[in-house]
């Protein structure tokens, strides 16, 4: 039984006079059960608990960028982001050597020093090795087809400005849970999530979203995560079938680590080589089927 990790990085590693923003976590395995989720400070409590989940064959998928070998301007990857996911209003924020904010570069290190292998997606995992990859959650709510943003991306972050701040709140939350009724229906998916199954994630369905900032910024956290996880176990199940590999090409390869991101996607989200691949990949003969519309309502 496989297992797979999400966590949502806070990006910034803190210090003693201000500890690092929360990191949530989840572990779900190949049956969709939640094995755990929860939060953490700090690398040193992210590592502890990774290492607590671990088994062999692992997959890790983590919401920071992992390897960033590019002094100033934006990874490739983070372009890819934005041209081929921008009609559904998703971009990547830039992220470069000259940042302050590199928790996740730092976290892959410490993880790689503990047996784990970092992947760009590009290059196939030795059989049995616990590997880690870069994910980011709005490409994976736009590009699986299962959760029904067809045209742009859930604002469950930033509602912008426009609303009085109450109504703010308000709207953000309904846009919330939401999201997460969406993700209660993939214990009918392939693969299968069951929020049902650990107290943290059930909470996520039976209690509504709060509006204070705090409050939220918590629940939010547990929310990416579990989509890290998900996406992590979808990436394994079927690969370039149902994934793509952004930055896949760029040529700014440091100790052999290339900075990439691994995002579920739709064929018209594909580009070029990316496209007729994928077209192969999804064949009778190449691929399982592609994973059915979940059904079901929350509880």
């Amino acid at each position: 039984m496989t297992r797979f990790l999400g966590v949502d990085l806070a990006w910034a590693e803190g210090t003693a006079a201000k500890p690092a923003n929360e990191s949530g976590l989840a572990c779900i395995d190949d049956t969709g059960r939640v094995i755990h989720a929860g939060w953490a400070r700090g690398i040193d409590e992210v590592v502890d608990w990774v290492q607590s989940m671990v088994e062999p064959g692992a997959v890790l998928a983590v919401d920071a960028p992992l390897v960033v070998n590019n002094p100033t301007g934006m990874r490739e990857c983070e372009r890819e982001t934005g041209s081929r996911y921008g009609r559904w209003h998703v971009s990547a924020n830039a992220s470069n050597q000259a940042l302050p904010r590199l928790g996740g570069v730092t976290l892959r290190g410490r993880l790689e020093d503990l047996g784990w292998t970092y992947t760009d997606g590009v290059e196939p995992v030795e059989a049995g090795a616990r590997s880690v990859f870069e994910c980011y959650p709005y490409t994976t709510l736009v590009g699986a087809a299962e959760f029904g943003y067809d045209e742009r991306r859930p604002r469950y972050k930033r509602m912008g400005s426009a609303l009085p701040i109450v109504q703010r709140r308000a709207e953000r939350a309904l846009v919330c849970d939401d999201l997460i009724e969406r993700l209660w229906r993939l214990h009918a998916g392939s693969p299968p999530l069951d929020l049902a199954t650990h107290a943290a994630t059930d909470s996520l369905v039976t209690e509504p979203t709060p509006l204070a900032d705090a409050a939220y910024k918590h629940r939010e956290d547990l929310l990416d995560a579990v989509l890290c996880a998900w996406t992590a176990s979808l990436w394994h199940r079927f690969g370039t079938a149902r994934c793509q590999v952004l930055g896949a090409a760029d040529p700014l390869v440091v100790n052999g680590r290339r900075g990439t991101i691994i995002a579920p996607a739709r064929p018209e989200q594909r580009r070029g080589e990316d496209a007729l691949r994928a077209a192969a990949h999804s064949s009778p003969a190449a691929s399982a089927p592609a994973a059915s519309a979940p059904t079901g309502a929350a509880h």
